[in-house]
């Protein structure tokens, strides 16, 4: 019986809603259940909302106490809205842990920008990843960044307005509702075939953290990995929602080790550049205490658009025009010290068990491009960037490796993936235990 929770605003999106639960009905099948839940600024009243505005403005109130709802400015209407459709969903989404017959399946909104942003940080905060969540948006085409950031929220763009029932309007909801319903059948057949409290895991998984520029390294660490081992990797892309996304999973206990090779996103946030994981990178493998190996992979780099956006304090710069849509600026010293600086402070900071953390230096290159010859090749700066690492991280218990190849050197990255499996205590698949 697959369950979908459908949060909107019942003051202003109220026909088009209860249309769209009725296609919800429809596509998910007899069993199927909706749970409408109206997060509007004022109460409405229809015999198929579920959890009423009023309800939910007032016995899900934030610690700061019920507010009037409809006395507050729009901006705070929504902050205040989120917080109270956050406390009902994560009360809902935890009996449903505990309760099979009361689990979420899925999640789904349609409205404008204030109903998006509402939605999405409800689903984001709340509910897991791999757990169907569904937006239909009139902003769906644009920026997405902010509303999807590390999560798996799915964004379906309305075309026109949610404003009336035309028939461009209902084919649209109605493929939303198939495309909801479809999907929280599958994770509802999903949890089925791994019930709740049965541990089916066999492999460990690991995290890793891949640029263009350090694919070669990545691919061969996965592969050494997942031939000789019985791990299975994920492998995240370094854009900033990518780094968040590593660290997100983490934090929900998905990921049980990290080779977080690419740390290029902290380029990014110092030096105001566009896959920026924003200032708590690092943080969650550190503050886990779980198998934790730091490189520094593509910190050589800082990422704008095409050359046009650069910043004008920049343009003088060496740039490098990855492709058409992505422009790479050189790290001088004095940010390569900022960076390592960055990592220090993260790791002196956040550190749970120094003994489950190692820094591995690649001092022959930090990226396909930052070797003898290549375009962004600068002994100083990476010279800046490793000793403010070692003399930052003097006496402390964490471990720093430097290694004379370069970073996608296939050796170098079959080490590194070693000295992860040290830290984790495998074994190779066939091979007997080792006594601990």
């Amino acid at each position: 019986m697959p369950h979908i929770v459908l949060l909107g605003t019942c003051d202003t999106k109220l026909a088009e809603l209860l249309y769209l639960r009725s296609q919800i009905l429809e596509s998910g099948g007899p069993t199927c259940k909706v749970t409408f839940v109206d997060v509007g600024r004022t109460p409405s009243a229809h015999e198929h909302i579920d959890v009423r505005q009023d309800i939910l403005a007032i016995e899900y109130a934030p610690e700061s106490g019920a507010k009037d709802v409809a006395s507050l400015p729009r901006g705070e209407v929504i902050r205040y809205m989120i917080a109270c459709a956050t406390k009902w969903l994560a009360e809902a989404y935890t009996k449903g842990l505990k309760d099979p017959d009361a689990a979420i399946h899925g999640c789904i909104n349609a409205g404008g920008t204030g109903n998006t942003s509402l939605a999405s940080a409800v689903m984001r905060e709340v509910l897991p990843i791999g757990l169907p969540k569904l937006i239909v948006s009139t902003n769906a085409s644009g920026d997405m960044g902010p509303i999807v950031g590390e999560s798996d929220v799915t964004m379906m763009y309305s075309v026109c307005d949610i404003a009336g029932l035309n028939y461009l309007l209902r084919r649209i909801l109605s493929n939303a509702s198939g495309a909801i319903a479809g999907m929280a059948q599958a994770y509802e057949r999903s949890l089925a075939a791994s019930p709740q409290g049965v541990n089916l895991q066999q492999k460990k998984r690991v995290g890793l953290t891949m640029f263009g520029v350090t694919t070669s390294c990545v691919d061969k660490i996965r592969d050494h990995l997942e031939s000789n081992y019985d791990i299975e990797c994920f492998v995240f892309h370094c854009t900033g929602a990518g780094g968040r996304a590593m660290e997100r999973l983490v934090s929900e206990g998905v990921l049980e080790a990290v080779l977080d090779i690419t740390t290029t996103e902290i380029c990014d946030q110092l030096c105001g550049g566009v896959m920026d994981a924003g200032p708590l990178r690092l943080e969650a493998p550190l503050k886990a205490g779980i198998p934790y190996i730091v490189s520094v992979g593509a910190t050589d780099m800082v990422n704008f658009g095409p050359r046009s956006t650069v910043p004008e304090r920049y343009q003088q710069r060496n740039l490098y025009e990855h492709n058409p849509t992505v422009t790479l600026m050189r790290t001088n010293a004095e940010e390569c010290r900022a960076i390592g600086d960055f990592i220090v402070k993260k790791i002196k900071h956040c550190t749970k068990d120094a003994a489950q953390v190692q820094v591995v230096l690649p001092l022959g290159g930090v990226s396909m491009i930052a070797t003898p010859g290549g375009p962004f090749h600068d002994a100083e700066s990476d010279e800046a960037l490793f000793s403010t690492i070692r003399a930052g991280l003097k006496g402390s218990k964490v471990l720093i490796v430097e290694d004379e190849r370069t970073i996608n050197d296939q050796g170098f990255a079959v080490d590194v993936a070693e000295r992860l499996i040290h830290l984790m205590g495998l074994s190779r698949m066939g091979a007997p235990q080792r006594m601990q």
